[in-house]
């Protein structure tokens, strides 16, 4: 009987902690501050003749052919298509810019005015982002956009996405694609301290 009172003692503890609401992060003021300024970092990245002339490039090609979110998903990340985006101009430029943030840049992928794929550091979810409202806000109002912190089990961190739109150089009133950055908000709340400075030689 005692064997048994603690299995459903298990199982009952077991169930609570599957019920315990999911712990979320709060984005303080002073975190939000962070935020603000790396918005104005991410529109700067935006701003990159490299990255401006990538998309550029795009515009004039259009997605590839038949490929939709479906196919997407089922490409391997060491495919052929995949890698493309993660090698060519703008996508070593994007890979430059995230490794100087010492970790606080997750993620970054560029997308084209269809919402197709530029470049990325990594294989992205979704080839197509254009419906979504971190596409859509930037591109079609020119607003920056902010999503909801989330936790990455791969990095065991919470990152939230920022976007921006990529400006058209001769008509900045007009968006020709979204640059969308992960910010490690664990690495923006508690940076890593700065290496100590080297002994003087003696």
């Amino acid at each position: 009987m005692r064997i048994a009172a603690a299995i459903v003692c298990t199982l009952l503890a077991a169930t609570a902690i599957a019920q315990e609401p999911e712990k979320k992060f709060e984005i303080t003021p002073a975190v939000q501050a962070q935020l603000d300024v790396w918005k104005k970092t991410v529109a700067e990245w935006a701003a990159d003749p490299k990255v401006v002339a990538a998309v550029e490039e795009q515009n004039k090609k259009g997605p590839l052919e038949g490929m939709d979110n479906k196919k997407w998903k089922a490409l391997r990340r060491r495919s052929p298509e995949v890698e493309a985006y993660q090698t060519n101009v703008a996508a070593k430029q994007l890979a430059e810019k995230s490794k100087a943030s010492n970790g606080i840049v997750s993620e970054a992928f560029l997308n084209a005015q269809k919402g197709e794929k530029v470049a990325f550091l990594e294989k992205t979810s979704s080839y197509l982002h254009a419906g979504s409202p971190k596409f859509d806000q930037p591109f079609q109002k020119l607003q920056t956009w902010q999503g909801k912190p989330e936790f990455d089990e791969s990095s065991q961190a919470y990152a939230v996405q920022v976007s921006v739109p990529v400006l058209d150089p001769k008509n900045p009133k007009q968006a020709i694609g979204v640059l969308v950055v992960g910010i490690n908000l664990t690495q923006v709340a508690s940076p890593k301290p700065p290496a100590p400075a080297p002994a003087p030689a003696k």
